[in-house]
């Protein structure tokens, strides 16, 4: 095969396309690059850079193919690296919309295996520029991956705020690291190794982020059958931790086997066994688990291993680890809430989800892209008018400056209170006076009742210590007697 060089010209260009190849798609330093390879002012917009970007780069090749000078191996050295990675650049821009295609098919059929129709397609061009079978099925499961990734992330978080373009570029950190090529060559396969917590206050779309975390993992091409080796739409799953009383949460999170207790009729498979390889398991509220559960825990990280309630034997664990709080954050590292060998091994990662009310404020627009969305989804439309009545009756009823206590929560509930009866009221500030005040004042008079003096005793300490645990040590209950007691101090 006859030996090729590139220009000092082209290989300015094609590095730069290299370097946007590896960059963040949700960070500025793509989009610069975006504007450089398509010769645009900074000011173009993202989606006609991005056009523009990927036909400069099908136009250079292009010139490289009629000059006979279009297989990577022709090349050695730099110049060899860095046509490969253009390569795959182009040839993912070129099946972008098919890989869109196939993602909303495979939610359409759910665990149900799509056929993937134009892997011959790309095939074809990957082996014609001198790419091995095996090198093209591994980038064609990686430009899926890929593609899913942005898809999730730039679909079902919504907004434009600073606070969310960070959380975005997080999320894809968090996926494929900050160096891509460093998860192509060792950590693709590796990544059930990373943990990852979310904080964020109640109703800030904790679950959402983890879900496009979950369905964004590798999965396998399966050439024989020609489809992916598994449903991405199965490779997520999630429990609350805090809806299961204390004698249950164990055999949820790690099974059980017949006759371990009373009850267990049969041997049961826990969350952590139904987890995919492939994909994550959001394990949410889990600043409310005791420490003992904690320490198994611990194990299911180190080690990878876990043992079922009754069992003898142990089980592994594949996928990674997603925990989600809404406690402040202070007070995780501060140590009050988890025990301190679990949170390290625990916070591989950190991600804060923002709070509706900072994402209004650094982008008042970003409540009318809220709505659009909210509205969409529940009638399937892009409803312009609906989303203008809404939003008339948020600025009459609550306000500019409504701080949304419940976040996207309560904004979705909002929507469905306008769509129902025209009119939402919000969350109204409480003119009771402090706990404290009132627990006191029952005292002092002698008619408090025992049940509102426990409950009451209780709820402080928990706003304090921040777990039902403490909470139990400090009043000698036990801690299933004190979650009910604060349970029913919220519902009072």
């Amino acid at each position: 095969m006859k030996k090729a060089v590139l220009t000092q010209k082209e290989r300015q260009f094609f590095k730069t396309v290299y370097n946007a190849a590896f960059a963040n798609p949700f960070s500025d330093l793509r989009e610069r690059l975006d504007q450089k390879i398509a010769g645009l002012f900074p000011s173009a917009a993202r989606r006609e850079s991005k056009d523009m970007c990927v036909l400069e780069v099908d136009r250079q090749l292009q010139k490289l193919e009629r000059q006979d000078r279009g297989n990577i191996n022709q090349y050695g050295g730099e110049d060899r690296e860095i046509l490969r990675v253009v390569y795959l650049f182009d040839i993912f821009h070129k099946f972008r919309d098919h890989f869109d295609q196939l993602i909303q098919d495979q939610i359409a059929a759910g665990s149900d295996h799509v056929p993937v129709r134009f892997v011959d397609d790309a095939r074809e061009m990957m082996v014609g520029k001198g790419f091995s079978l095996a090198t093209f099925y591994h980038y064609f499961a990686l430009s899926f991956q890929l593609r899913r990734a942005f898809y999730f992330i730039s679909k079902t978080l919504v907004g434009s705020s600073l606070c969310m373009k960070k959380l975005k570029k997080h999320l894809w950190y968090n996926v494929f690291t900050y160096n891509i090529e460093l998860y192509d060559q060792h950590l693709w396969n590796k990544m059930e190794d990373f943990s990852t917590l979310l904080l964020g206050e109640t109703g800030t779309g904790k679950g959402t982020a983890a879900k496009a975390i979950g369905m964004s993992g590798f999965i396998p091409f399966d050439e024989k059958r020609g489809c992916f080796s598994e449903s991405f739409t199965r490779t997520f799953s999630s429990l609350n931790l805090s809806q299961y009383p204390e004698t249950l949460l164990e055999s949820e999170l790690f099974g059980h086997t017949k006759g371990a207790f009373t009850g267990a009729v049969e041997d049961y498979q826990g969350v952590l066994d139904r987890c995919s390889p492939h994909g994550a398991i959001l394990l949410d509220e889990i600043g409310e688990i005791p420490g003992h559960v904690q320490v198994k825990l611990l194990r299911v990280l180190q080690e990878r291993t876990f043992t079922p309630v009754g069992a003898h034997a142990s089980s592994r664990f594949n996928g990674r680890v997603i925990a989600a709080t809404n406690r402040p954050k202070q007070e995780i590292i501060d140590g009050n809430i988890f025990r301190e060998d679990f949170y390290y091994r625990l916070c591989s990662d950190i991600i804060e989800v923002p709070p509706l009310r900072t994402r209004i404020q650094q982008h008042p627009l970003e409540l009318d892209d809220l709505l659009d969305f909210t509205i969409l989804r529940m009638t399937g439309i892009h409803a312009t008018k609906i989303v203008s009545k809404v939003k008339r009756i948020i600025d009459r009823r609550l306000g500019t400056h409504y701080t949304w206590p419940g976040n996207v929560r309560e904004l979705e509930q909002c929507v469905r209170s306008v769509l129902l009866r025209r009119d939402y009221l919000g969350k109204q500030e409480q003119e009771d006076p402090s706990l404290t005040h009132y627990l006191c004042q029952g005292i002092q008079s002698q008619n408090l009742p025992v049940t509102d003096l426990l409950s009451g005793y209780c709820t402080l300490l928990y706003d304090n210590l921040g777990t039902y645990e403490k909470v139990a040590q400090k009043t000698g209950l036990d801690r299933r007697t004190v979650k009910k007691h604060i349970m029913n101090h919220k519902k009072a």
